[in-house]
């Protein structure tokens, strides 16, 4: 039932609660954390919302989707102290490791490409070699790739005989992946996790569907951050009416 406190546009938690799906003791830690702005109370000490506080609550929830947890209640902690600038930079550095990741995402999945076996199954170059032919073919030099070697981007086996390295076919894919993500400026340590999962994956194939779930992921993500930022706005909007309606009273 409709209770005077809604129809006065004045609401107790619960009310919040229930167009959410939460119970109302989350809406009071919301509060309490500073996602929401502080209620107001009646003479008996319960919190009285606003719709202000019901888009406030609506706009955490929808950056959530899109920012994750931390960032998005920090965004509203800033507004809430009258930071928007402040809010908006913590967005625009959330949207900036979206884009990271989507490079990323798209380094990896081209350096696979060059990956592909030939025709016949084999992958030419110096499959078998040794670490000098490897190198004049990646064209770096055999330093690097003994750099590369303690970082565990490869694992070459040592010839019985004269000692010296051997690269099969697996240690030549490693290496030209590592390789093409080194021009693209990554870092060993986030090479040695990609080369660790085309290992694990037993090749660049079976990765095909993983690469497929984390293009979802980051397309998601990208989606919820667009409708994210329109319940943002919107919180915006009603704050700053409010505030234009308390300076005319």
């Amino acid at each position: 039932m409709v209770d005077n406190l809604q129809t006065e546009g004045r609401l107790r938690p619960v009310d919040l609660a229930r167009a959410h799906g939460l119970s109302a003791q989350a809406v009071r830690n919301y509060e309490a954390a500073g996602i929401l702005p502080a209620a107001a109370r009646t003479d008996h000490g319960h919190r009285v919302y606003s719709p202000l506080h019901a888009r406030a609550l609506a706009a955490f929830l929808a950056l959530v989707a899109g920012h994750g947890h931390r960032t998005a209640a920090s965004v509203l902690r800033e507004v809430n102290d009258g930071a928007v600038d402040a809010a908006l930079r913590l967005i625009d550095e959330s949207h900036a490791r979206l884009l990271d990741d989507r490079r990323t995402l798209e380094d990896v999945e081209g350096a696979l490409r060059d990956l592909v076996p030939e025709p016949d199954g084999e992958v030419p170059g110096a499959a078998g070699g040794f670490i000098g032919a490897l190198a004049a073919e990646l064209g770096i030099r055999p330093a690097t790739l003994r750099k590369w070697e303690r970082a565990g981007l490869v694992r070459p086996r040592r010839d019985p005989v004269t000692g010296y390295r051997r690269y099969d076919e697996a240690d030549v894919r490693d290496a030209r992946l590592a390789h093409q993500l080194r021009r693209g400026g990554y870092p060993l340590e986030r090479i040695a996790a990609v080369v660790a999962q085309v290992r694990s994956a037993g090749g660049v194939e079976p990765l095909e569907a993983a690469l497929r779930e984390w293009r979802d992921r980051v397309t998601a993500r990208g989606r919820a951050m667009v409708a994210g930022a329109a319940e943002f706005d919107a919180y915006l909007r009603a704050r700053e009416r409010e505030r234009e309606q308390k300076a005319t009273a």
